[in-house]
This record gives structure tokens, sequence and C-alpha cells, in this order.
């Protein structure tokens, strides 16, 4: 029990900003956009960088430079992306094994099926999703998917996620107020992570039926 707790309260986007700042987010950007399917909170880190960007400096959240901010994540997204990519297109499905902790032959699964109904617009699509995004530009990489190709929607993908939650979360917080972040903080990163497992649960449904 203690340790699911830990696990929480490492991942707890606050306290990652706080612990972190601008280096932690742009690095767990970068891994999750394509490098480790690990349980980060990518969404809701965005967000609330974004928030503590619009942040006064004596605020409770730590303020950080909205345009490093976005210059950074997106420069890491993109990054990691090309590297998943790369890692897809040199090591293929070998990479992926039933008994592996990190890279389990079922997420890649789940990925190729979202990823061959949706072909090329599912390299952005997967970026609101936890675990695909990090997966999707592997497979992308083992299949026949042209470099060019991929790295146009992955740019777009890219700038859609990291610069629009950033920004989405600067314009909130600026319109709430710094009295009532910690009053509305908490529902709207818990609707992010519901709208964040929305995907993966129908994708599960239609699994579900074809099975």
């Amino acid at each position: 029990m203690n340790g699911i707790l830990a696990l929480f309260d490492f991942v707890d986007p606050k306290r990652l900003i706080e612990d972190f700042g601008t280096v932690g987010l742009i690095l767990i950007v970068l891994v999750e956009s394509g490098i480790v399917p690990a349980p980060l909170p990518g969404d809701s880190l965005l967000f609330i960088a974004g928030f503590a960007a619009s942040a006064p400096e004596d605020g409770t959240l730590p303020h950080l430079n909205l345009w490093v901010l976005l210059i950074g994540c997106f420069v890491a997204g993109v990054s990691g992306g090309q590297v998943g990519y790369w890692i897809g297109a040199r090591f293929g499905t070998r990479l992926f094994k039933p008994d592996a902790r990190i890279f389990k032959t079922k997420y890649a699964e789940q990925a190729e099926e979202f990823f061959d109904h949706r072909g090329a617009k599912a390299i952005i699509i997967a970026r609101f999703v936890p675990f695909v995004r990090t997966i999707v530009p592997m497979l992308a990489g083992a299949s026949s998917m042209r470099a060019r190709v991929f790295a146009i929607y992955n740019v777009a993908g890219a700038a859609l996620w990291a610069i629009g939650i950033l920004l989405l979360g600067y314009f909130l917080g600026d319109t709430i107020g710094e009295d009532n972040i910690d009053k509305y903080l908490l529902p709207i990163v818990a609707l992010i992570i519901v709208l964040s497992l929305i995907p993966p649960f129908l994708e599960y449904r239609k699994h579900q039926r074809r099975r």
C-alpha cells in the first residue's frame, strides 16, 4: 500500500513541477513521446505547467516561463517521436516481448490496432492517449511508413499536444486567477485524466466486440 501511495505521489503533476521545474517537464515530454512507455502524467503535467506560467512569481505554484515551455516541450515532443521511430525502424517488433516489464506485447498489439485503423493520422490522435503515444512512433518505424510522412505528422501532433495543452492551462489559469487555482486545479486535472482514458476504453470495447 505504501508503495502504491509513493508511486502516486511521485507522478503527481503538481509535485513534479515543484520538484523538477521546466527541465524535468521537458525530459518527461521527451521520454513519453516515443522512448519509454512509462506511467507518466503527460497531459495533466503540461496543463499544470501552463497554469504555473500564468501564476505570479510569489504564488502557490512555481512561476515558469511560457516561451521556454512552449519551445522546449515542442522540441522535446518532436525529438521523442523521432527517436521512437528510429527505435522501431532499427529493432522492429523484436523489441516487444510478453514477459517484458515495459515493452509488453499487449501494448504493441493495442497500439498497432489503433495505428492500423486510423493510418497516418493515428500519430496525431495517439498524442492524447497515454502509453499509445509512446508506442505508435515505434510501430510507425517498424512498418512501411516513410520517414518523411511520419515526420510531418509527428511535428503536427507535437504542436497540437504540447503547445495546445500548455496554452489551455495558461489561459485558463489566467482567467481563473491565483486565488482560485487550488479550488479548480484538482477537478480540471481529474477531467483531463478521464478524457485521456476515453480513447483506449473505446478501442477496448471495439476489440471485445470483434472477439
